[in-house]
C-alpha cells in the first residue's frame, strides 16, 4: 500500500535552517508529483511546494519562495523540503501528499516550531 512518512522536525530558533524528508513506499515513487503542506494551529492546511517526478519542475507558494527548497532523490524515494530564514510564522506541521490513480495520501506529518 502507499505510505509516506515525514521526518526532520524539531524546535529551531528564528533565522534557523531545517531539512524536512519525506520517504514514499508502495508506487512507483519516481514518475509522481509530491507535494508539501502545512498547517498551523488554528489554521487551515497550506501548500508550500510541489515538485515532478523527475525533479525538473518545482513550484512553490509565495509566503515561502526564496527560503525554502524542495528536492528528490529518486533513488532514495526521497523528497526533501530545505528550510532556511525560519520565522515563528512557518511554525505548523509539514506533511507530503501524493496522488496516485486519483487518490491522495498523506502522511502522518512532522512537526516544526519556531521559537525563540
Amino acid at each position: 500500500q502507499v505510505q509516506l512518512v515525514e521526518s526532520g522536525g524539531g524546535l529551531v530558533q528564528p533565522g534557523e535552517s531545517l531539512r524536512l524528508s519525506c520517504v514514499g513506499s508502495g508506487f512507483t515513487f519516481n514518475i509522481y508529483s509530491v507535494h508539501w503542506h502545512r498547517q498551523a494551529p488554528g489554521k487551515e492546511r497550506e501548500w508550500v511546494a510541489t515538485i515532478t517526478g523527475a525533479g525538473g519542475v518545482t513550484t512553490y507558494a509565495d509566503s515561502v519562495k526564496g527560503r525554502f527548497t524542495i528536492s528528490r532523490d529518486n533513488g532514495k524515494n526521497t523528497v526533501y523540503l530545505q528550510l532556511d530564514t525560519l520565522t515563528p510564522e512557518d511554525t505548523a506541521v509539514y506533511s507530503c501528499n501524493v496522488n496516485v490513480r486519483f487518490r491522495n495520501y498523506w502522511g502522518q506529518g512532522t512537526q516544526v516550531t519556531v521559537s525563540s
